[in-house]
């Protein structure tokens, strides 16, 4: 009798929980992951990088200076006019004298949410931004996986090796824009509502908040894979692609997770920013009295800094998020 060989296809070693459009169930697709709590993460990230600030405040500065010279400041000038608007404005509103504190607080948010934190933008400073951004993500992933790995390792090291995915990263990087198009759209969408008054109706306003809603799932869904690629797509010989389908598989039944540990990393930040330049932009307030200081642009190097210092923390916050995951799988 002549034997059949039967051709069987290789299984696919990507994670699939929802295969048709029959239900799944909770039991079908919850997938466990023991990893340190939220507070652990949060303070873990802070004594990492301040432990090793010999290598993590030479790549602060050189951010610094790096968006300096081909991104641009916002100008001293500049700020003491946002000052004054803003006076008139709290006149306006016959707020009277609300105090140097309440006043650094709303100088504060106003410079942050109208985008006061460089100098006029264009086309050539967005794409240095973005690349500056790049470097001090691929070196922040460099240095703080040879941190955990036991090496000691030197920012030179960081700089000249990390590079090397830049490529893949910015590919990424691009699929990641793509997915905000949602986002992108509920933008536009809001700002041609408000011109139109079409918000100004009851049941057009709840329509409008079921479609905002709808976007920011979708966009929030397939980004929170898209953030761990970008720290896979670093690993030695990773290709985007294979990065992208890598923290998918990872992030499939953890996303919910995943965004609790974002929206801890906003808060953290936000009470990091509020500790930090409150201070800074009363006692700036407090030396305005003095001629000599008004040419100064104190507290514009102070917000770049502090932008800086946030990608650090983001870098090395998501790096370990990803690391412990990959530790738990591997058991």
């Amino acid at each position: 009798m002549a034997k059949t060989r039967s051709k069987t296809k290789a299984p696919s070693k990507r994670v699939r929980l929802h295969k048709s459009f029959r239900r799944s169930y909770r039991e079908d697709y919850r997938r466990e992951l023991e990893v340190p709590g939220i507070m652990y993460h949060i303070f873990a990230t802070f004594k990492m990088i301040f432990k090793n600030w010999k290598l993590f405040l030479p790549l602060l500065v050189l951010s610094v200076v790096l968006a300096i010279l081909f991104v641009g400041l916002m100008s001293e000038s500049s700020y003491r006019e946002f000052q004054d608007i803003l006076d008139q404005n709290v006149k306006d509103m016959g707020m009277g004298d609300v105090g140097n504190f309440a006043k650094s607080g709303l100088l504060l948010i106003s410079t942050i949410t109208t985008g006061g934190l460089s100098g006029e933008s264009s086309e050539s400073a967005t794409v240095f931004a973005v690349i500056i951004f790049l470097i001090l993500w691929l070196t922040t992933i460099f240095l703080v996986r040879h941190l955990l790995a036991g090496h000691k390792i030197k920012l030179r090291d960081g700089l000249y090796n990390a590079m090397t995915p830049l490529l893949s990263t910015f590919a990424v990087f691009a699929v990641a824009m793509i997915q905000c198009i949602p986002i992108f759209l509920l933008v536009i969408v809001y700002s041609a509502a408000v011109q139109t008054g079409f918000l100004n109706t009851p049941f057009y306003a709840l329509v409008f908040f079921i479609f905002a809603m709808v976007m920011i799932v979708i966009s929030g869904y397939l980004l929170s894979s898209s953030l761990i690629a970008l720290v896979a797509v670093t690993v030695p010989g990773m290709y985007p692609m294979r990065a992208l389908h890598a923290a998918s598989d990872l992030m499939m039944g953890r996303r919910v997770k995943f965004i609790v540990r974002l929206i801890a990393l906003i808060f953290a930040l936000v009470v990091v920013w509020i500790i930090v330049m409150l201070p800074l932009i009363l006692f700036d307030l407090l030396m305005r009295n003095f001629e000599w200081t008004e040419s100064i642009p104190f507290i514009p190097v102070c917000l770049l800094t502090m932008t800086c210092f946030t990608g650090i923390y983001i870098s090395a916050y998501l790096y370990l998020y990803y690391r412990w995951m990959l530790n738990y799988d591997e058991k």
